[in-house]
């Protein structure tokens, strides 16, 4: 791993875990679940996300921030069972108001269509008993091709951020263009070009890095293979909509959100034999949550939309706009801290921002501004109090 990774890699941890360490010592207080709700508002559905469960990372995983080990997600799904209630998208679809839904509930969802949910993750869910969403991008199943995120990583990783920002100079037509950091590209410069851009990124990427994207795609092994596609459902596993591609959903016009959604949803529907009913916005931000994407998924007849900017889901939330938590803890303090008070706070502070008359000026016109979607950037993985990536 570069210095640079290093760096940005420990500051995301070292952030997450002083504020995990703060936060988590109310789990040793007697009434720890009464007080933390002193922290914010009345906190409903509590949605958690995971992406790859596997003990190391790869090259193709290392600088994303999305790999938890076995070890921690089973410690992360045993506190669950433990002090939460377990429920599925049906739970959450057939509850109108909130308030049918059993003391605190847990809805457990897990995104990217990595293999290692299927291999480990799934059997462990269905031996707990814990139901789950599976948001699949179709053009990664049976190891076709690499997500773009992964083939970002690959060549950070293997290459150095040279050869991304000559990749990312081709596909804007400028050398106008230094980015520093894997999340620098992910959160600043994905979001905000078009997918025509994104495609002649990607094969920027691979011609400049010299690489068979397909043979490396096999080799990796990274997502599922149709088979293990059908087989989630005996594992109580719910498959959901994640786009074809799994593209930043702001800059597509309405055809390209039709196509990003329906070709996935045909796709997925075809190989699960299951229907697919939710979907979850890549990226997980709701600056990608548009007026064109939204009136598309209600035109299609999704039932649940969700995104992953760490907020806590009170009972007036709709089920179009559900928000995750994404865990990476592996003590019950910790746990406690990212499902129970670091939502509240999250969702106080957002609260603070709408309600408080800043002006238009300065650092706090900046946050107004990055919250309502006017500039292009979407949330950082991993990045503590300040929201969440998917």
């Amino acid at each position: 791993m570069s210095p640079l990774f290093a760096t940005t890699r420990n500051k995301v941890s070292s952030r997450r875990a002083v504020l995990n360490l703060a936060a988590g010592t109310l789990w040793y207080a007697p009434g720890s679940f009464r007080i933390a709700r002193m922290f914010g508002p009345r906190y409903s559905l509590r949605c958690v996300l995971f992406h790859d469960v596997s003990d190391t990372e790869s090259s193709f995983t290392r600088g994303l921030g999305g790999t938890i080990t076995r070890k921690n997600f089973e410690a992360a799904l045993k506190f669950i069972t433990n002090h939460y209630t377990p429920v599925g998208l049906q739970d959450v679809i057939a509850d109108s108001d909130g308030r049918a839904l059993p003391p605190r509930p847990v809805l457990v969802t897990f995104d990217d269509a990595y293999a290692s949910v299927s291999g480990f993750a799934a059997p462990l869910c269905s031996t707990l008993g814990v139901p789950a969403v599976f948001f699949v991008n179709g053009e990664c199943l049976d190891n076709r091709r690499l997500a773009l995120d992964n083939l970002v990583c690959y060549v950070a990783n293997v290459c150095g951020m040279g050869t991304i920002n000559a990749a990312a100079q081709a596909a804007c037509g400028t050398h106008d263009i230094d980015l520093g950091s894997l999340a620098q590209v992910f959160s600043h410069f994905l979001p905000t070009i078009s997918l025509h851009a994104r495609e002649v990124f990607r094969s920027s990427l691979v011609e400049l890095a010299r690489i068979s994207e397909g043979d490396l795609a096999a080799e990796a092994g990274l997502y599922l293979s149709s088979q293990q596609l059908r087989d989630l459902a005996a594992f109580n596993f719910e498959i959901g909509d994640h786009t074809y591609t799994h593209t930043s959903c702001r800059s597509l016009s309405v055809e390209e959100v039709a196509d990003e959604i329906d070709r996935n949803k045909a796709m997925l529907e075809a190989v699960s034999g299951r229907k697919v009913r939710s979907f979850s916005v890549p990226y997980g931000s709701s600056a990608d949550l548009t007026t064109n994407l939204v009136a598309h998924l209600h035109r299609s007849g999704y039932e649940a939309v969700f995104l992953a900017e760490g907020c806590a889901n009170s009972l007036r939330a709709h089920r179009s706009r559900l928000d995750r938590v994404s865990i990476k803890a592996s003590s019950d303090s910790a746990l406690f801290s990212e499902i129970e008070v670091l939502p509240r706070l999250r969702t106080l502070r957002n609260w603070v921002l709408d309600s408080t008359n800043f002006g238009t000026h300065g650092k706090n016109s900046d946050l107004r501004k990055t919250r309502s979607g006017t500039l292009q950037c979407a949330p950082e993985k991993g990045a503590g109090i300040s929201g969440e990536r998917n």
